[in-house]
């Protein structure tokens, strides 16, 4: 992987390809009338808010990392990507202030640009966090925005509970709610939540196979119409620069069949000093 060697993805490919079955929803001889699946990043500025917590925390972190080393750096470094994320979602996530959310991030106003598309023409969405407590803050603001209801599943669910919420969001009724939020893992698999053609993830899981399974609750067999999968990502700051990591991994991921992301922990100061770079087009007011 370090050197972009297809010779050696092929061998290891050929190594173990007796041991692995691996089928894929688009191919045609599988599945012969799932309907197509367009995604796309979606570039999102930062508000001047956003952009003063972001650089805060990269000023603290690059002032520590270097007396850090071992399980301490790499603990910093994943409780600053962590801290990062939270504040490209929202202000209010990373203060844990119980602030309005209205107008202060980028994310949330071109959230409810695009479901106000989806509820004009009558379809539904799903929407992915990470973060469970971030996710009932947007169920609590989605809400008051559109005067609907609005599901929320996480992990503190018991099965029943959950069953109901599904089963209520698959109903074909103008009247069942047309938004779904739900935090990753626990929302991630096992579900069948076909009523959406819609699905946003609005922050990013840096695993492409696990934000797949969570894309698949809406792209799976008993889907009628194409759905389209959108990934926030805000422009100019490590989001951004990840991103296009994750491509590079995806295409390793597809060739090998498995995926990983230890591998953020493992980049040199100078790496995460560039990585974690604001970028001076990142901000809009």
């Amino acid at each position: 992987e370090r050197a972009g060697d297809q010779d050696a993805a092929a061998n290891l490919r050929r190594f173990t390809a007796p041991f692995i079955l691996r089928r894929v929803k688009t191919d045609k001889s599988i599945i012969a009338d799932l309907p197509e699946k367009l995604e796309m990043d979606v570039l999102c500025n930062l508000t001047a808010e956003q952009a003063g917590l972001y650089q805060a925390v990269v000023d603290d972190m690059l002032a520590r990392i270097d007396a850090a080393d071992g399980v301490q750096r790499r603990g910093l470094v994943l409780a600053t990507m962590t801290k990062l994320k939270q504040v490209c979602n929202h202000p209010a996530h990373f203060l844990r202030d119980g602030s309005a959310l209205a107008d202060r991030s980028g994310k949330l106003q071109a959230l409810e640009e695009i479901l106000d598309e989806v509820m004009a023409v009558g379809e539904r969405a799903l929407l992915f966090t990470q973060y469970a407590e971030f996710g009932a803050m947007l169920r609590g603001h989605l809400v008051g925005r559109f005067g609907r209801e609005v599901l929320f599943l996480h992990g503190g669910m018991d099965k029943a509970a959950r069953d109901e919420m599904v089963a209520r969001f698959q109903v074909a009724d103008a009247a069942s709610p047309p938004l779904f939020v739900l935090s990753l893992k626990a929302g991630g698999t096992g579900l069948t939540l076909t009523a959406a053609n819609h699905v946003v993830h609005v922050d990013r899981w840096w695993n492409p196979a696990v934000e797949d399974q969570a894309t698949d609750r809406a792209f799976r067999i008993g889907q009628r119409r194409s759905v389209q999968v959108r990934k926030f990502v805000c422009a100019g700051t490590v989001e951004e620069k990840i991103a296009t990591m994750i491509q590079d991994k995806h295409g390793l991921a597809d060739r090998i069949v498995g995926t990983g992301e230890g591998w953020l922990t493992e980049l040199s100061t100078g790496q995460l000093a560039e990585l974690f770079r604001l970028e001076s087009e990142a901000v809009v007011e």
